[in-house]
């Protein structure tokens, strides 16, 4: 019994090998069958031809007896009875996905076939990063020696409310106290500033503090239209979307180049001798809302301790932005962002090796959404505080007044 059990286990292999082994034809029209589509074993041409029939709004109509022989040399000499040949083979309307399924689909297998393969950043991707890499360099001043033409900060008050007593008397017996912002050494927590305090009768300004940071904001205003206007592709676009991207990224710049200056361990922004806290924006009129947000952000995005290359595309992604205000040139644009967050995500799977590297993309994005979301509302107070007290520069006032 057990003998023929074997001879019949082997008998039955060999049939489905030998069915494995013999071409496929399709029930349809007698070519070569590429597998099951729809239900039935067919050909790619009648699988393609079966599903445009059902999307497709026309009727077809024999133009003999309705009882045409299909074959693989006649197959479009009558559609009508090709249609019925599929359906009486076994073909079912109901198994075509829809044009969306069919595209989530092929992006599906498009993500896992990326995964599968090892990511290598292309000579193009290199290019852009290095061109990225250099406009930075050149453009970004990051010991601020180049700024020396400032309104100083009210020394008096700036020590009074930064300094103690004791750090105080031994910073004049250390170095006697000059109209320099280099005296914040204060880490700022979140939700903790002193108040911002009004003019007295003597004429003095309500903040205290505008002047310079209108000054500081002006300086980094300057680099960044530099940077914008040492990448070629930002150059290839005409006046009117440059002038529209500068005005919507600026803001989010300055607080990436910012970033890459913040020491997430004293809360205090490094500015090469100067040093700054959120206290002074605080006594230039900015308000707590806005700026316990804004820190909460600095040390999230400095915590994922990115790389230069990383801050430089995060600029780009940011500067290169389709639906700012004004923008008309939206698809080249468009698809140059695109191009740009690939290469970041292509850079980060190539050059970080930490098991949660998935995750420093994601964080990335979720961070320039944020702060996409604060320019609104940065740009309001900018325009409040201007209405108070006109300090601020054409420059600032150009870039921040609103679009029609």
């Amino acid at each position: 019994h057990v003998i023929l059990v074997r001879l019949g286990s082997i008998v039955h292999e060999g049939k489905l090998e030998k069915e494995e082994d013999e071409p496929k034809v399709c029930k349809v029209c007698g070519d070569k069958a590429t597998g099951y589509h729809f239900n039935a074993m067919t050909c790619e041409g009648c699988k393609g031809f079966f599903r445009r029939a059902m999307k497709g709004p026309c009727k077809f109509r024999c133009p003999f007896q309705n009882n045409c022989v299909i074959t693989k040399s006649n197959r479009r000499q009558c559609q009508s009875c090709r249609l019925q040949k599929c359906l009486s083979t076994g073909m079912l309307k109901e198994l075509i996905m829809s044009d969306e399924a069919v595209e989530k689909r092929r992006m599906l297998i498009q993500r896992k076939r990326m995964a599968e393969e090892p990511s290598v950043l292309s000579q193009e991707q290199a290019a852009i990063i290095q061109e990225l890499l250099d406009a930075h360099k050149k453009t970004f001043d990051t010991t601020f020696s180049g700024f020396i033409k400032f309104r100083p900060p009210d020394c008096d008050e700036r020590i009074s409310s930064q300094l103690s007593l004791e750090s105080y008397k031994k910073d004049k017996a250390d170095n006697p106290v000059e109209c320099h912002p280099s005296h914040c050494y204060t880490a700022c927590i979140p939700g903790h500033y002193e108040e911002a305090e009004p003019g007295n009768s003597k004429g003095k300004a309500r903040f205290t503090n505008l002047p310079h940071i209108a000054d500081l904001s002006t300086y980094m205003i300057q680099q960044i239209i530099k940077y914008a206007k040492v990448l070629r592709f930002f150059r290839s676009l005409n006046i009117e979307n440059q002038i529209s991207l500068l005005k919507g990224a600026t803001f989010e710049i300055v607080q990436m180049r910012f970033n890459m200056l913040f020491n997430e361990e004293t809360g205090i922004w490094e500015c090469g001798s100067l040093k700054y806290c959120l206290s002074d924006a605080l006594r230039a009129g900015f308000q707590a809302h806005l700026l316990d947000s804004l820190l909460k952000l600095h040390f999230t995005l400095r915590q994922l301790h990115l790389h230069d290359e990383e801050y430089v595309l995060m600029q780009a992604i940011s500067l290169f932005s389709a639906d700012r205000t004004g923008v008309t040139q939206h698809s080249v644009i468009d698809k140059h962002q695109e191009m740009l967050a690939l290469t970041l995500k292509t850079y980060i799977d190539v050059n970080r090796n930490d098991p949660n590297k998935h995750l420093v993309f994601p964080k990335i994005m979720a961070c320039l959404t944020e702060m996409r979301s604060m320019n609104e509302e940065y740009t309001k107070q900018v325009l409040q505080i201007q209405d108070m007290q006109p300090d601020l520069s054409p420059l600032v006032l150009e870039i921040f007044s609103k679009q029609s």
